[in-house]
């Protein structure tokens, strides 16, 4: 009688674990669906949104070479590395390469703290462009080059463009020394930018 009445004691301890294993089972199931389900959304709303940003990719790359190539572009720098390695980010509306027909500026002004020549911390150089080439590879790879003459002053300037982007970068070899500087940003058409140029040397 005593055994028998442990095995009905047991019976329902065991019942009640299995029911509490069970459970927890049930919980992590449940997790886990949710946990499959968060990801699924996670992976849409990612296709979405890169399906965006590779249009607007697309249409800022047809605008910037539509620009490059009808010289009525600026590019806006928001890095300038110098010949000794040292790169400094800048201010995009005063660190700039700017076309508009036949007349450029290049203006780097990479201090915030002193005015420089041109008023905004830096060099502005403006005049007319001489030699303009536009190229265009195999791979896509946009390059415009041009000279530009300001007074006293002049550089030879390439404009490199990412196929499918509106990144680009630019070299700009001052004649007057071999201070070469590199500059990347964006290359909008000119109509959109809002640099601030300052006074050209």
């Amino acid at each position: 009688m005593v055994i028998i009445a442990g095995f009905a004691v047991a019976a329902p301890e065991m019942s009640a674990q299995s029911a509490t294993r069970n459970g927890r089972a049930d919980k992590g199931r449940n997790a886990m669906e949710e946990w499959k389900k968060d990801m699924a959304e996670f992976r849409a709303r990612s296709q979405e949104d890169r399906k965006i940003r590779e249009l607007t990719d697309s249409i800022a790359y047809v605008q910037a070479l539509y620009a490059v190539r009808n010289q009525d572009f600026v590019l806006e720098a928001d890095n300038v590395m110098f010949r000794n390695g040292n790169t400094v980010f800048v201010n995009s509306m005063t660190n700039f390469i700017s076309v508009k027909g036949n007349r450029a500026v290049v203006q780097i002004s990479p201090s915030n703290f002193t005015s420089g020549p041109n008023g905004v911390g830096g060099v502005t150089v403006s005049g007319m462009i001489s030699g303009p080439e536009y190229r265009v590879d195999k791979h896509g790879n946009v390059t415009f080059s041009f000279s530009v003459m300001g007074i006293g002053i002049n550089a030879q300037v390439e404009v490199y463009l990412t196929p499918g982007t509106n990144n680009a970068s630019a070299t700009i070899y001052p004649n007057f020394n071999s201070n070469t500087v590199w500059i990347q940003g964006e290359v909008v058409p000119y109509e959109n930018s809002r640099v601030f140029e300052g006074t050209s040397l």
